[in-house]
């Protein structure tokens, strides 16, 4: 049997934690809303509505509703559940941190070689799976998003180096 890592069940956060900041975010929408379309206009004219009349009133139930909310979660008592434990988050950062590098690395190496990174890491790293088929997967997805997408559709997509080499 595998031993249980006693931290990985510990929570990283508390359910009521995460719901006061949503309900702040929210109440934060709610006010720049309000105030966008209170500015931009929210009475009603003698040929109706203005632009932000609906929008407005809207957003007043945003916040109210928002209000509600976190009074109701500043109230609460008692402990509050994990809302992520330590094993759970640490998962959703093996595919956060990658994704957030393919998002930086395609300003500088093109769609297809950070596409190519991508799947190759997932699969090798997390998916623990033979290099070389991680290879092989990798080249050809980004091969077949190639020709698809500039071959077949000649659809304008970010560009590399290697692209540029090839004359793409």
């Amino acid at each position: 049997m595998a031993e249980e890592n006693p931290t990985a069940a510990q929570p990283v956060v508390g359910m009521r934690s995460v719901e006061v900041v949503v309900y702040l975010i929210l109440l934060g929408a709610a006010l720049l809303l309000g105030y966008d379309n209170w500015r931009t206009g929210m009475s009603w004219e003698a040929d109706g509505p203005q632009a932000g009349y609906f929008p407005f009133y809207l957003s007043v139930l945003l916040g109210a509703a928002s209000v509600y909310g976190l009074v109701s979660k500043l109230m609460e008592g008692g402990a509050s559940d994990a809302f992520v434990t330590r094993e759970q988050f640490r998962r959703v950062m093996q595919v956060f941190v990658p994704t957030l590098l393919f998002c930086l690395f395609m300003q500088w190496l093109g769609l297809y070689v950070a596409s190519f990174l991508l799947i190759t890491g997932f699969m090798w790293i997390i998916g623990r799976i033979a290099l070389w088929k991680s290879l092989l997967a990798g080249v050809l997805f980004s091969l077949i998003m190639f020709l698809t997408f500039d071959v077949a559709f000649d659809v304008i997509m970010p560009k590399g180096p290697l692209e540029a080499a090839f004359g793409y």
